[in-house]
């Protein structure tokens, strides 16, 4: 007798392969998943756009009389969630019947739940390394005190992220080796026994941070070159209306090592040009008294000319205008400026990222069945995941297909950093 697909079974099917992939998850339980949730359909398109929080400037007078001064505009800004490729997972339904009827279809879903999970994991975290634009500690420098997560926890408080904020340092599982023996007196998880998620948690609280371990953080090599200190070929644009949609900025370089290649992750720094606390738009000072010099992140590789010259386009843009009420920095980056690539030639990093949640966004397209039997999973966070039973009657085989389509977005590059150690 053929083999009966019913939905029955189908639902039977998603409903073990959800549970495997719930309990792998890490990092997308760090980012805001419900504002993507259900906003994508065939009208939206690839896109959609969220509504950036509006700011202003206080007027102080001796009189109140303000007719003469310069009042706040109200200027609309964005972020915008890209839908992503498909990650999909597929088998012979023989496989996955036969486990049915030996009562093993944990071992036949498992592995394919966290294989989707990892490699949704790893793309997620590479986004969001090319959009974290905070850095703290000496670049390249290795994590090996718990000061280390507590002085970006700081970094964070400095520059306004809310206190409330859920907030999470995600650190290489060497680094967590490095730090155990330093371990006693935090605040370490219970019951660490059922989930990726729960054995991720080092500490549930550390310096205002919750600390976890994942495999999932993104690396880069960066590029061959000895001169990694050039000059800006031209004053970038450092109006917030360019920025609003983005919160990107092209900086233009010059004198750099000849065709050096500037990868996606690559941080950069401008000679006097300082960060500002986001809320007070007053000067970030750090522990030593000295003020916090501005990072961009770069998003994606850019490879310079034979003069070393080309166009970097960074994630948290130095926005600096008179009177200015979403100001970044506390000086405009100049034409001329020391522009320097804080890698080392050649060098691999895999930084460590601490950042809030709602820093990034991810979501999940709920795509339209192929079949009637077709069913849709979805977590309690809104992840959509479609199962497809499907036949290739050349082959005379049964398939099924397990697929989810991601949608990723920055909603605050100054709520995320690379973290590394003190020198």
């Amino acid at each position: 007798m053929a083999n009966n697909l019913n939905s029955n079974i189908t639902r039977k099917v998603a409903r073990v392969f959800l549970e495997a992939f719930e309990s792998s998850r890490v990092v997308t339980k760090t980012v805001d998943t419900q504002l993507l949730s259900g906003k994508f359909n065939p009208s939206s398109g690839s896109n959609v756009d969220f509504k950036r929080p509006h700011d202003y400037n206080s007027i102080r007078t001796s009189g109140g009389n303000i007719s003469s001064a310069t009042k706040s505009d109200i200027i609309a800004g964005k972020a915008t969630g890209t839908v992503q490729n498909y990650f999909t997972v597929a088998t012979e339904w023989g496989n996955v019947e036969e486990a049915l009827e030996l009562d093993q279809l944990e071992q036949i879903l498992n592995p394919m739940a966290r294989r989707i999970v990892t490699d949704l994991e790893i793309d997620l975290a590479s986004f969001m390394l090319k959009n974290a634009s905070l850095k703290y500690g000496a670049h390249g420098q290795a994590v090996d005190a718990w000061g280390d997560v507590a002085g970006a926890g700081a970094l964070m408080d400095s520059i306004g992220v809310p206190a409330a904020a859920e907030r999470y340092y995600l650190m290489n599982p060497f680094t967590t080796s490095a730090l155990a023996n330093i371990q006693q007196g935090l605040n370490a998880s219970d019951q660490l026994v059922r989930t990726a998620w729960e054995n991720a948690q080092i500490s549930q609280n550390f310096g205002g941070l919750r600390a976890l371990t994942s495999n999932a953080l993104s690396s880069f090599t960066a590029g061959t070159g000895a001169d990694r200190a050039g000059t800006l070929s031209a004053a970038p644009d450092a109006t917030y209306v360019t920025a609003k949609d983005t919160m990107t900025q092209t900086i233009a370089v010059t004198a750099l090592q000849a065709n050096m290649v500037v990868k996606a992750g690559d941080m950069i720094t401008i000679a006097d040009v300082n960060r500002l606390n986001l809320d007070t738009r007053t000067a970030m000072i750090d522990a030593a008294g000295a003020n916090v010099p501005w990072t961009g992140v770069v998003t994606a590789d850019v490879t310079l000319n034979g003069s070393g010259a080309g166009n970097l386009v960074v994630a948290g843009p130095a926005i600096y205008e008179a009177n200015g009420q979403y100001n970044t920095v506390d000086a405009a980056p100049a034409n001329g400026a020391v522009v320097t690539v804080l890698s080392a030639s050649a060098t691999l990093y895999q930084p460590n990222l601490f950042f809030t949640k709602q820093a990034f966004g991810m979501g999940t397209v709920k795509l339209p069945k192929l079949y009637s039997t077709d069913t849709i999973a979805t977590t309690e966070d809104g992840m959509s995941i479609r199962v497809s039973k499907y036949a290739d009657g050349d082959a005379n085989t049964q398939k099924i297909r397990f697929d989810l389509l991601p949608a990723y977005a920055t909603f605050n590059p100054f709520m995320a950093g690379q973290g590394f150690g003190v020198a």
